[in-house]
């Protein structure tokens, strides 16, 4: 009789550890707990993030946080976090959950327009990434990487393309950077550098002329024609005499601090200044904005004409009129020239 009291203790005390674990594994791996309405919520996991971290961010998603710990903790994952945006749907249970965190970092996409600094691209990048535009700024100025890839201060803008990016939420600065470089090798395949060949320019120096372009014109149809009439005149030894040039020649100046200029006049084109385009003959040392991707193209393919001018159009804004001599281009100049002063655009 006493053994058998033992042994029904015994199977008593297992089948109170059996359910007590089979509560444990239902709870913990097989409960659903979420909190939230939504199909899904996403948290982001910066680098070096302990579980304490993560676990704050978790604490209004789940209905028991106790039972998160618990796994975690059973699945190492305490001890092993991961960086990244991560998605949590309604409805997951912990160990969905903890599957989710550890392996499925989810991509996102980056995109940036066309910047007109560094220090701009640096700022626009960090709203979509973890780094910050410090780190960010600092991996685009590395002077050791410019070096090794053949860039200058003045044309490492040139190196990012303005478009949208599959990245991670983690990426570093220098992740983002070589990225881009990455992007930027690829654009300039063969087809693309034997046409800067052809046109006996460098991938730097079509970059510079696109910026002009782009600056002149954000209309793609006209474009290659603007891109016509530079070549022409860098063909032909004529000053390229670009006003966004003198803007930005202008800009770098203290008098010119926030300023807009709306109105190229006489005084800036004595600023001296190797981007002033109307004493300087050839191109000038770098890109003076990020242009598009169609600019670079439009210049690759720019239009074979014989047109030497081009000036704003005053009846169609936004475009220009495009002429072959002098007395045609001072006509079209001057009927822009009307056009701003009626509207009391004087500087």
């Amino acid at each position: 009789m006493y053994i058998k009291k033992i042994l029904l203790t015994i199977v008593i005390i297992g089948l109170v550890v059996a359910a007590f674990f089979a509560n444990f594994v239902y709870k913990a791996m097989l409960k659903p707990n979420t909190a939230f309405n939504n199909d899904t919520a996403y948290i982001f996991i910066p680098t070096k993030a302990t579980y304490e971290d993560v676990r704050n961010q978790l604490i209004p998603l789940l209905n028991d946080i106790d039972s998160f710990d618990d796994l975690a903790e059973q699945k190492k994952y305490t001890t092993h976090v991961k960086a990244g945006k991560f998605a949590i749907k309604k409805d997951m249970t912990n160990n969905d959950i903890i599957n989710s965190i550890r392996s499925k970092n989810i991509p996102i996409k980056v995109s940036f327009n066309n910047q007109e600094t560094l220090e701009k691209l640096a700022g626009r990048i960090a709203t979509q990434i973890e780094a910050d535009s410090i780190s960010l700024l600092k991996a685009m100025k590395d002077q050791t990487f410019l070096d090794k890839n053949n860039f200058k201060e003045a044309t490492a803008l040139g190196m990012y393309l303005p478009n949208s990016y599959e990245l991670f939420w983690n990426t570093s600065g220098e992740a983002f950077r070589n990225r881009m470089l990455k992007e930027y090798n690829r654009f300039w395949n063969d087809s693309r550098k034997n046409k800067a060949k052809a046109i006996d320019m460098s991938p730097d120096e079509v970059i510079a002329l696109a910026s002009i372009v782009y600056e002149e014109s954000k209309q793609t149809s006209e474009q290659p024609r603007i891109a016509g009439v530079y070549i022409n005149r860098l063909k032909r030894g004529i000053p390229l005499q670009a006003d966004p040039t003198l803007k930005f020649a202008a800009y770098k100046l203290p008098q010119y601090k926030n300023t807009i200029i709306k109105r190229v006049l006489n005084i800036h084109k004595e600023i001296e200044s190797p981007y002033n385009t109307y004493k300087n003959a050839g191109l000038p040392p770098g890109l003076i904005a990020m242009p598009d991707i169609s600019a670079i193209d439009a210049v690759l393919n720019h239009e074979e004409h014989n047109y030497i001018y081009f000036a704003a159009d005053a009846k169609r804004l936004g475009y220009h009129k495009f002429a072959k001599t002098l007395s045609q281009h001072n006509i079209n100049a001057r009927a822009y020239h009307r056009y701003l002063s009626s509207q009391g655009i004087n500087k």
